[in-house]
């Protein structure tokens, strides 16, 4: 029998994901042209699905060319279905967090950056954001305030004090498109071709990558355990900017502790360098509350970026920037020229997504889905691997890091999973100094249940063997 595993807690239909699957291995040679498919009656039956549920996936399959329905004899692979059905592949791959990789659907997908999609509470969503396009004011639909709707940052104000410790006023905070954007913003408004930044090492790539284009004169600092060492910092050094993933760092997870926090501020205080603090995943704290922001040791010297990106999902678009009172102009004036304003009628959503409540219900109820996926995903790991496997990071977030002895993690070892099937991201991909993490890799771990974890794990040993 074909294996084939739907997954009965997802919003999409059982038909769409029969189709999906079948689709993907068809694309990939797995079936090949002139292969049978099983009857329509002993797939329903093997799946516990409907007959009619498997005719609508198989006549979808039909009606593009990827399949041929003979009377009397079934269905087949067409000759050439891999060339047909090419024509629609992107309509069923995602593209990845951290890299430019389109993700099939259909793979188990470690990407360390996505959320429990399928358990977001859409129309809840769907009922705030339609009761906030009906009451807009008029002003919402036009070009609107570069600097974020002034309902949202007012509310973004009482949230961040209440979750992270962090005083501001509505006036600081700038409402951005996402992280991404957010950082942009800083790098725009403080560096030049001269300007000097500290990072941590590793830390994600991407970030690295916006800096380079103001920059050349990137410095990595090596982390431990509890994150980047301000100890080892050069007492002479004058950098611009300092990138720190205090509360979670990316990738390793360390969480940076009280005395580190406060020598990163005196030492921004006496260098005159910011500190641009991503706190991209800290809602997700599984022993005891996150620690309270370094904006909250100093509102001056400190840019703080948060997402809702990992706490609602990724599409949404919508990130924010708390700021020193005096870079607000020039920030605000960025952002206008960068795309004038974020969605309007999403922020007065969320602005009321928030009031009524429901930010916090569903941080609460991923929070045990989470906490219950890491301890799955850390047993297996155990299971498969024993002592052949090191786990970092499993503190906070929505990932760990795996080291595994004796395996090195190239990019040809990474294709090859994912042409299994598999979707990981090498440590290596996110370090200046290349060498030190070849052998490890970033797990994310809060889309998957245990099923799709097993399955990938099978994979991931199968090729490392």
């Amino acid at each position: 029998m074909l294996y084939i595993s739907i997954d009965k807690t997802k919003k999409r239909s059982y038909a769409e994901q029969i189709y999906g699957i079948l689709r993907e291995k068809i694309l990939s040679g797995e079936l090949s042209a002139g292969e049978s498919l099983p009857s329509s009656r002993e797939l329903s039956r093997e799946l516990s699905v409907a007959r009619n549920t498997v005719l609508t996936a198989y006549d979808r399959l039909v009606s593009e060319g990827a399949v041929t329905s003979v009377a009397g004899s079934g269905y087949f692979v067409s000759p050439g279905a891999k060339n047909v059905a090419q024509k629609n592949l992107m309509e069923h791959r995602q593209t990845a967090s951290l890299t430019d990789y389109a993700i099939s659907e259909a793979a188990i997908n470690f990407d360390s950056g996505l959320p429990a999609l399928d358990l977001f509470p859409r129309e809840k969503w769907n009922r705030a954001v339609s009761r906030a396009f009906l009451d807009a004011p008029v002003s919402a639909l036009g070009y609107d305030d570069p600097q974020g709707r002034p309902e949202l940052r007012r509310v973004l104000c009482g949230y961040l004090k209440k979750t992270r410790g962090i005083t501001c006023t509505p006036e600081q905070i700038i409402v951005t498109a996402g992280t991404k954007q957010g950082l942009t913003l800083a790098a725009k408004c403080l560096l030049n071709s001269e300007s000097e930044v500290w990072m941590e090492n590793p830390s994600n790539a991407n970030v690295r990558k916006i800096f380079s284009y103001h920059t050349d004169n990137i410095v990595p600092f090596e982390v431990d355990g509890q994150g980047i060492r301000p100890e080892v910092f050069p007492q002479d050094g004058t950098p611009d900017l300092i990138f720190v993933t205090p509360s979670h760092q990316f990738p390793m997870g360390g969480i940076l502790p009280l005395q580190r926090r406060i020598a990163m501020i005196e030492f921004a205080r006496k260098s005159g360098a910011y500190l641009l603090e991503d706190d991209y995943d800290s809602t997700f704290t599984y022993a005891g509350q996150p620690a309270n922001s370094l904006f909250e040791l100093d509102s001056d010297r400190v840019i703080y970026v948060g997402t809702f990106s990992k706490v609602l999902f990724p599409s949404l678009r919508l990130g924010y920037l708390v700021v020193p009172e005096h870079l607000v102009p020039q920030m605000r004036e960025l952002k206008r020229l960068s795309d004038h304003h974020s969605n309007s009628v999403y922020q007065l959503g969320l602005m009321r997504f928030m009031e009524s409540g429901e930010v916090e219900r569903h941080i609460r109820r991923m929070k045990k889905v989470y906490r219950t996926r890491r301890d799955s995903l850390l047993e297996l790991l155990r299971t498969y691997f024993g002592e052949r496997v090191i786990i970092y990071g499993g503190g906070a977030g929505m990932h760990v890091v795996a080291e595994f002895e004796g395996v090195i993690f190239s990019e040809e070892v990474i294709q090859k999973l994912l042409k299994a099937g598999v979707y990981v991201v090498s440590v290596e991909r996110h370090s200046l100094t290349k060498g030190n993490h070849r052998n490890q890799i970033i797990l994310g771990y809060a889309s998957l249940t245990e099923e799709d974890m097993r399955r990938g794990l099978d994979i991931l040993k199968e090729i490392m063997m």
